[in-house]
């Protein structure tokens, strides 16, 4: 039987289990978005492009299946560039319809026209172009099964008038998913267990390739009495109920986590591809990626494996000797329950002129719901998430720790929603990035999406504001001048609700989290928390000390008094 192209397109998505499509309709995709009409696939009407894409990433990063985003010709499509970028940085299988001006038109500098696949081919597992009717079913079910099993973002690209054209459309082409295990050979797992046996402090360093592997890196730690340190982006399945755990390295960690690893003699880094040298210690470490591209690519390593985590880690245990000596493991227990203690007190002294933002983050971890959906945008909202949330094996967290890019909070809290209507999802916005994106508050309501929006309001860039501090600079062009995003809120059709001192907060939020449907809850915080990494540097303090001494001459004595109180006078 015959089908237009833009048909099979739309077959071909349902069959690889995709169930809804984010975009905006016109020009180029109208016959598509014709037959995704009389399809079972539900279509999010966004009011921009990046957060059609951003939500695709939400959905397709929570439930590891397909979510797909079309867009018209030109800008258009050109506007999803940066949720793509994000989306496949997080390796979120999401599909892109990148639609181009009809046929006859290229190569004539057409209004609109764009090459698609230059632009898009860069951040993709898979790019191409639907360049006859025959190779519409194809085409998609190989994008689809790229996007799936190589987790990422793959793009197909179709002129306008394609959609409109007819094929017989008789091969079965469909997406398979296979799912193939790997470890190192028995020589290299032999290296391996020698190195553990010899070495007197084992740490194992575990990132989110190492999600499915919870029980066997609990097994080794236990068997070799070895502390887990784990990436920020492993926190939601390496971190619950792990007897282990001393948290996490890098900037946004704690000094249990850094120095777990820097006082091992061997480091076992498993699923983990962290991306800032300078917190990786200057000590033996293994790597095992799946990747070969991964391996030593960020810090000069002893021995490179290749194997997924479950299966090597599950293949080396029997192979190592049991360790009896738990002085390095307990040392570091110690510590991190000091940094959970320091955790837990932050902000919890309620000043009545302001809110500090981890007192918030320690209220909203004790009402929010136990299997509730967290996704904060960059800057100090993620850092406040990971920090002070808790993950029990049944919370979902999502940041954007690879693309770091702004305003990507609320519009994947919109996929995530839809994905799971009966959980709880919270977006953790800053004030920045939710006016960035503003315009979707309209999605929420048109597309009937219940999420909470929590606003970290401190009336600036707040991350960008301490990086100019910390590097003694008097900050510049940070300043908001922001509305009272409840009022933006309910003129949207949005409830809303405001807080501005702790006293207010509790009942706020609790009013907040039971309102039907979307609601928003703006929250003055404290414009001067400085985000403290677990090792303050010399050069750093003195930094600081410097933005004082500038910011004082500069008629700014009550900023450095606030600052002072904040971070250093508690």
């Amino acid at each position: 039987m015959s089908k237009t192209v833009a048909e099979i397109v739309v077959d071909t998505l349902e069959k690889a289990g995709a169930r809804r499509i984010y975009g905006i309709p016109g020009d180029t995709i109208n016959h598509f978005t014709d037959a995704v009409s009389r399809s079972d696939l539900r279509w999010v009407h966004v009011r921009h492009e990046e957060a059609g894409a951003f939500a695709a990433g939400g959905e397709a990063y929570m439930t590891g299946e397909l979510a797909v985003c079309a867009g018209t010709c030109g800008p258009g499509s050109l506007h999803f560039v940066n949720g793509i970028y994000e989306s496949h940085r997080n390796g979120a299988p999401v599909l892109l319809i990148a639609s181009e001006v009809d046929r006859p038109q290229k190569g004539f500098d057409f209004p609109q026209d764009v090459d698609q696949k230059k632009i898009y081919e860069q951040h993709s597992v898979f790019c191409e172009h639907i360049s006859h009717p025959a190779q519409a079913r194809r085409i998609v079910a190989m994008a689809a099964q790229a996007a799936l099993t190589k987790g990422g973002v793959a793009v197909v690209i179709v002129s306008g008038d394609m959609f409109q054209e007819s094929d017989a459309d008789s091969a079965d082409w469909r997406v398979h998913r296979p799912r193939p295990v790997a470890r190192p050979n028995d020589e290299e797992l032999a290296e391996l267990a020698e190195l553990v046996d010899q070495a007197k402090r084992v740490t194992i360093y575990a990132g989110i390739g190492a999600r499915d592997a919870r029980e066997a890196v609990v097994a080794l730690c236990r068997k070799v009495k070895a502390p887990m340190v784990h990436t920020t982006r492993a926190k939601e399945w390496l971190e619950p109920g792990n007897p282990f755990n001393v948290g996490v390295n890098g900037i946004l960690g704690n000094r249990a986590g850094l120095n777990a690893l820097e006082k091992a003699d061997l480091v076992i880094s498993v699923g983990c591809d962290f991306a800032y040298t300078q917190f990786y210690p200057d000590r033996k470490i293994v790597q095992i990626d799946i990747d070969p591209t991964h391996l030593g690519r960020r810090a000069p390593i002893h021995l490179g494996l290749v194997g997924d985590a479950r299966t090597t880690l599950e293949a080396l245990l029997s192979k190592v000797r049991e360790k009896s000596d738990e002085k390095h493991l307990n040392h570091h227990l110690k510590e991190w329950q000091e940094d959970l203690a320091d955790y837990e007190e932050a902000g919890d002294e309620p000043d009545p002129s302001l809110i500090h933002p981890q007192f918030v983050a320690n209220i909203l971890n004790a009402k929010a719901a136990s299997d509730a959906i967290f996704i904060s945008d960059v800057g100090t909202p993620m850092v406040w998430m990971l920090r002070h949330l808790k993950a029990n094996g049944s919370r979902r967290f999502l940041n954007s720790l690879l693309h770091g890019t702004m305003a990507s909070a609320m519009p994947q809290a919109i996929g995530a929603k839809l994905a799971y209507p009966d959980r709880q999802v919270i977006a953790m916005c800053g004030d920045g990035g939710l006016s960035m994106l503003m315009g979707d508050l309209l999605t929420l309501v048109q597309e009937d999406v219940p999420i909470k929006l929590l606003v970290f309001n401190n009336s600036s860039l707040g991350f960008v504001e301490m990086e100019q501090r910390v590097e003694g600079l008097v900050d510049h062009f940070t300043t908001l001048e922001n509305p009272d995003f409840s009022r933006v809120a309910e003129a949207c059709g949005i409830t809303g609700f405001h807080a501005d001192n702790a006293e207010q907060l509790g009942s706020a939020m609790d009013a907040w989290l039971a309102a039907p449907g979307p609601a928003l809850l703006d929250v003055k915080v404290n414009r001067m928390e400085l985000v403290m990494p677990p090792k303050v540097e010399v050069s750093q303090v003195a930094s600081t000390a410097m933005f004082g001494v500038k910011a004082v001459f500069d008629g700014r004595m009550k900023e450095v008094v606030s600052l002072l109180r904040s971070n250093f006078l508690k």
